[in-house]
């Protein structure tokens, strides 16, 4: 299953990877290395994870995303209730 994932995806798993590591912006990083804007990188990085490509690729990194995402979403949730904490 892992000859599914792209090119792209691969990069775009690297770079999260390896960003801790880089100085600078991260936004910077994902025109020059990447070729995309901001908004379309995190579209597709949120859809990526997603895959059982991407989790056999490198569970431990996309287990993470996928937490990160899924508190942001009950944060996002509870403000828009009224709920802020």
């Amino acid at each position: 299953m892992l000859g599914d994932l792209t090119d792209r995806d691969r990069a775009i798993l690297a770079l999260e990877v390896s960003w801790p590591r880089h100085s600078g912006s991260k936004e910077e990083a994902i025109r020059t290395q990447l070729g995309m804007s901001p908004a379309r990188y995190y579209q597709l990085l949120w859809r990526l994870i997603d895959t059982e490509q991407a989790l056999e690729h490198d569970p431990l990194l996309v287990r993470r995303l996928r937490r990160i995402r899924d508190a942001r979403g009950v944060q996002r949730s509870a403000r828009m209730q009224g709920f802020v904490g």
